[in-house]
């Protein structure tokens, strides 16, 4: 299966637009999406090895979407008795808009309304991560959001995402036509999976941004993450 990107095709999520009772059901969808299929599990395999009691560290999560991974990030650290500020940044404002009304009550997370390839924090981060997102640009671009990450953490990366396969087609295909049937999560979750990068074009991303020493591993349900860690 070759990855099929069109830069002139956007996932509806990706479109300019108002709030809206649509757009507030597809971003709930997805975080469904991330509690049943794996990615919290993914993301929280991380943050044990990554965030130790009485730690504080700063984190930004690129391409929040809504926000559930920050509130995940900020309800771990605070069961293990860490200290963390989370920088939370997407460009859509519609989506950010939604993201603060759900972390009314999560002092320590912070939205911001950027493109991630232009972020200039004034500091560099102690991890940066990015989660379901590197799909949605070009070879290219998801390369340069690479070296991004790289650039803004001082220790720990962690880039996940959905791994192409015609297994994982057939599940998404299943599941909005079943369960998740709503013409925009129908027609993004499709989109998103014929936009995937396969496993080894995955690690071939990686090599072209210089990454070196980096972890790769895929998860249940049709993930996969590339990781790096401060030696």
């Amino acid at each position: 299966m070759k990855r099929q990107f069109d830069p002139e095709t956007l996932e509806i999520m990706d479109r300019p637009q108002p709030v809206s009772a649509e757009l507030e059901r597809d971003l709930r969808n997805i975080r469904r999406f991330n509690r049943w299929f794996g990615s919290y599990a993914l993301v929280t395999s991380f943050l044990r090895q990554w965030i130790r009691p009485a730690a504080r560290l700063r984190i930004v999560d690129l391409c929040t979407g809504s926000g559930d991974i920050p509130r995940l990030i900020a309800d771990y650290a605070r069961y293990v008795g860490a200290s963390v500020t989370i920088d939370a940044v997407d460009q859509q404002s519609a989506t950010l808009e939604i993201a603060r009304h759900l972390s009314a009550d999560y002092h320590n997370i912070d939205f911001i309304e950027a493109n991630i390839l232009s972020l200039e924090p004034p500091e560099p981060y102690d991890i940066a991560l990015c989660t379901l997102a590197l799909h949605h640009f070009s070879d290219d671009d998801a390369v340069r959001v690479l070296q991004r990450c790289r650039e803004l953490s001082r220790k720990f990366v962690l880039v996940s995402d959905l791994r192409r396969s015609l297994f994982g087609t057939a599940g998404v295909y299943f599941l909005t036509a079943t369960f998740f049937r709503e013409p925009m999560t129908r027609f993004d979750a499709r989109l998103s999976m014929a936009r995937a990068f396969s496993f080894s074009e995955m690690r071939e991303l990686a090599v072209r941004a210089g990454w070196g020493n980096f972890g790769h591993k895929s998860f249940r349900f049709a993930r996969q993450a590339i990781w790096l860690e401060a030696a």
